[in-house]
């Protein structure tokens, strides 16, 4: 196959044209079987499973594809090992399950391994980090019981003090006894990975449709809005599974949640320097909590993140409190040699956990159990709840599985353990394409396709701001092919150009160019 002539796979192109003429249906009284509400990863993810079983979907969304927490993480697919210390058995195993199966068979292209050092500093004891390394071992038996491949994922092991400053040389080197290599799944991009699964659902046949307001739900359907029109419709459908995340309780009555927030810095990578690894930096104070410094490989630095209970209204862009950003820049104080300084964060972001409310009144949202629920009301509207990015599927599948028992459905078995996402292939088969190795970690096998565009027009291969990587042609495929209808659309979801307002605004004519080219084409 020449990769030139590659584009999008059939069926999976989302664009303003197809989501009028879904929507134009269901309008008309077109009733589906399934029925899912919010399209961030967990949405997406039961669109996709429900969509494979052969039952008929559609899918909705207020806002965007992730807008709301799938694209506030701190995009890592890990193991779980976290949940091993805090013996949470279950939920880990699961976590390192989720991992392999994403990292191997349905996203290689946007999972990759990332190496993490644990630097060894003096505010580490010997006892605590004797606790650590014991805890990356244990992490390497979660990887082996998941059966996830050393290729795939290396050991752990110890570095002397000079390994540990050649990785991340931001360290403070006084006092420095050495460090602890592990290594975790890293995500190119939240927001791309929820793209995918919305695309090869829609491959499936599975309705797609952003910007489209759930008003009320019911166990035969919901009345919606068409939040570009104003129109309101009711959408017919057997079963309805309530995947809002945070909002979840406000469409389905006795749903509890207690949202904790999670707060991440964005620094330019010249204010770390070189970086091959990203960094578990210990919390003072606490024997099994880190900010994690991750280098994003665009010219930027996540650095994150707390775990803060949130009270009152659910927001729908979470903002990031002064508090946190102390909090986060006092703890990379605590272990580098360089001054981060307040004005060195150029930009935050803050994501909000659905976690479901097991508890008193009190504790720390950091104590709450990860695993997530599924809850089936009374007229049977089923909602998922809980969980988190790395084990968006299987929260999907119980959903589904939820749905289909509550209905009676006829639906074959879940195939999304092995169902490739689009662009996916074998890494040996993305390492032979010749092309950008960038638009590969993004786009996998479409990557030929985005790169056509800059061939096709030679200004679209151009990054649309200085010191940035993102081009036009990345624009004009995320309006074509990935259901991008604004400019907040491109710059904070399909590419992170947002993240920094400064940014921002500097792309702006860039991504009015690349609609009002999609426009054209459409």
């Amino acid at each position: 196959m020449n990769p030139m002539s590659s584009t999008a796979r059939p069926g999976s192109s989302l664009d303003s044209e197809r989501r009028r003429r879904e929507l134009e249906r269901l309008a008309e009284g077109e009733s589906v079987d399934v029925l899912v509400v919010g399209l961030g990863a967990t949405g997406a993810g039961a669109a996709l499973d429900a969509a494979t079983r052969g039952l008929s979907v559609a899918a909705i969304d207020a806002h965007d594809l992730a807008f709301g927490t799938s694209r506030w993480s701190s995009k890592l697919i890990h193991g779980g090992l976290r949940y091993l210390a805090s013996g949470q058995l279950d939920v880990a195993h699961e976590s390192a399950v989720e991992r392999g199966i994403l990292m191997e068979r349905t996203a290689p292209h946007l999972v990759r391994a990332q190496p993490f050092v644990l630097p060894l500093t003096p505010l580490v004891s010997r006892g605590q980090a004797s606790l650590a390394r014991a805890g990356f071992l244990a992490g390497d038996l979660l990887r082996l019981g998941a059966r996830t491949s050393r290729r795939t994922l290396p050991r752990p092991r110890t570095l002397s003090a000079v390994e540990t400053r050649h990785l991340a040389p931001a360290l403070r080197p006084v006092g420095l006894r050495g460090g602890l290599l592990s290594w975790d799944g890293q995500l190119s991009d939240d927001a791309r990975l929820v793209t995918a699964l919305a695309r090869t659902a829609a491959a499936h046949g599975a309705r797609i449709l952003t910007r489209t307001r759930a008003l009320e739900l019911h166990g035969d359907g919901a009345l919606v809005r068409d939040e570009t029109t104003g129109q309101e419709l009711r959408v017919r459908a057997r079963t309805v599974v309530n995947a809002a995340g945070v909002w979840a309780g406000g469409l389905v009555p006795d749903v509890r949640l207690r949202p904790s927030r999670g707060a991440h810095l964005v620094l330019r990578a010249e204010s770390l320097g070189p970086l091959s690894a990203g960094l578990h930096i210990p919390i003072p104070g606490e024997t099994n909590r880190f900010v994690l410094v991750l280098p994003q490989g665009d010219g930027r630095v996540y650095v994150g993140l707390t775990d803060e209970p949130v009270d009152g209204e659910v927001p729908d862009v979470p903002e990031v409190p002064e508090t946190d950003i102390g909090f986060l820049l006092d703890v990379l104080g605590s272990a580098l040699d360089v001054t981060v300084e307040r004005s060195d964060v150029v930009g935050a972001f803050a994501g909000l956990r659905p976690l479901l409310d097991t508890r008193d009144e009190g504790g720390r949202t950091a104590d709450i159990s990860r695993r997530h629920a599924v809850l089936t009301s009374p007229d049977g509207v089923v909602t998922v709840v809980g969980g988190k990015l790395t084990t968006y599927r299987r929260m999907a599948q119980d959903a589904v599985d939820a749905a289909v028992a509550a209905r009676g459905l006829g639906a074959g078995p879940c195939r999304t353990a092995s169902l490739p996402l689009v662009g996916a292939a074998r890494p040996q088969t993305l390492a032979r394409l010749d092309l950008p190795p960038r638009l590969v970690r993004r786009y996998g096998t479409e990557a030929a396709g985005v790169h056509a565009l800059g061939v096709e027009d030679p200004a679209l291969a151009r990054p649309v701001l200085p010191g940035h990587p993102v081009t036009g042609a990345e624009l004009v495929w995320a309006v074509r092919h990935e259901g991008a209808l604004d400019t907040s659309d491109l710059l904070d979801r399909r590419t992170r150009i947002g993240l920094v307002p400064e940014d921002r605004a500097l792309a702006e004519e860039a991504a009015r160019d690349a609609l009002a080219r999609g426009a054209r084409v459409g």
